[in-house]
């Protein structure tokens, strides 16, 4: 199997493996980085570097930790009920980080959670303001750079590296499905693109990757349109969905934004047959080719009731790599679901239904990403 892969993959990756425990406890710097060979790692461990996994409870189960030991998973997402203090979520992760310095990748894990602000918080304290919050604020530009720069702070202090924020969705309606909980910082495009743009500069400079979400925008969602929950199909015209939802994106992309979580609605208008998240011509067209996006891309939860006429996890799995995500959020907080996406990503790899380059170039941005943080 590794001669195959060899074969397949062909091409060295250099990484620099980050001795954090060393250079913590002793002052030192760390050791001289080594050659790590793509070609040299299983398909299953290929495969693990598209797979976010989660765990429920305070304790991370010893299933996840093997995974962690034998290079099979790129990160972990948080929820309140893995948290009950900094100081535990901060023990969590050292511990967990600590495991992937053992494995054959011996680079950072991703280590993500919700933190956008308001109502939506995983992590008590900063930012307190919610995005509506924010734009409606006479000093909505300072505001939204100094919610960028808290929340960096916040999570970083309990080894958070990765926030799934801001919200760039342009709501149409006061009370719909985006802005009940005010999660919009706006009704005006322009003004989207430039508070989320200073938040993701400010959160990016501080060391915490930012996630721009939810391509190409959940603004037009009616109060009870939770992809979530079911199915969703929003009527935009391609006029307006490229000079209002996805506008706030080119000012995201401008500023670096290191990650892209595209949604599970269906957009008739771009594609009619599939939901964004599953759609090469959203992923690739719109936002790979069209708005020039050279970043990571990461799913909503693969459990979404939005996918429920395709399969389970391993179906889902291997339909969102196909359309070109890079990143699967298994947040069910089952490590089973990760299982499922990992055996069913690395089955595709090895019998040939998923493209090797597309899944090469896939591990080469994940991989990318875990080295910068």
């Amino acid at each position: 199997m590794k001669i195959r892969i060899a074969a397949i993959v062909g091409i060295v990756l250099v990484l620099g493996v980050v001795n954090l425990a060393i250079a913590a406890t002793s002052g030192t710097s760390p050791r001289k980085p080594r050659a790590v060979q793509i070609s040299a790692l299983t398909p299953t461990q290929l495969a693990g570097e598209r797979v976010i996994s989660s765990y429920s409870g305070l304790t991370p189960p010893a299933a996840l930790v093997a995974q962690i030991k034998a290079g099979e998973v790129a990160g972990v997402i948080f929820f309140q009920n893995n948290i009950a203090s900094a100081s535990q979520l901060k023990s969590v992760i050292a511990g967990l980080q600590s495991d992937a310095m053992q494995s054959p990748v011996k680079l950072p894990l991703l280590m993500l959670t919700d933190q956008e602000g308001g109502e939506v918080r995983r992590l008590s304290g900063a930012p307190q303001l919610s995005e509506k919050q924010i734009g409606m604020s006479a000093a909505a530009g300072a505001a939204a750079t100094s919610a960028g720069r808290q929340a960096a702070a916040n999570l970083e202090s309990s080894g958070i590296n990765v926030n799934l924020a801001p919200v760039l969705d342009v709501y149409r309606k006061a009370g719909n499905f985006i802005d009940r909980y005010d999660r919009s910082y706006s009704d005006v495009p322009s003004r989207v693109a430039q508070l989320g743009a200073n938040f993701i500069r400010a959160q990016q400079h501080a060391g915490v990757a930012a996630t721009a979400k939810h391509f190409p925008g959940l603004g037009a969602a009616a109060r009870n349109q939770d992809t979530d929950l079911a199915p969703v199909t929003l009527n935009v015209p391609l006029s307006t969905l490229r000079s209002v939802d996805e506008l706030p994106y080119r000012a995201a992309i401008g500023s670096g934004v290191k990650l892209v979580m595209v949604s599970w609605a269906r957009y008739p208008a771009v594609d009619p047959s599939r939901p964004a998240g599953l759609s090469s011509t959203v992923v690739q067209g719109e936002l790979r080719t069209r708005l020039g996006f050279k970043g990571v891309t990461v799913t909503d939860a693969l459990g979404a009731g939005a996918l429920r006429a395709y399969g389970g996890t391993s179906s889902r799995a291997v339909l969102a790599a196909k359309a070109g995500m890079d990143l699967l959020l298994c947040a069910g907080q089952q490590v089973g679901e990760g299982t499922a996406a990992l055996g069913a990503l690395a089955h595709g790899l090895s019998a040939g239904s998923l493209s090797n380059s597309a899944f090469t170039a896939s591990v080469q941005r994940v991989l990318g990403l875990r080295r910068s943080l």
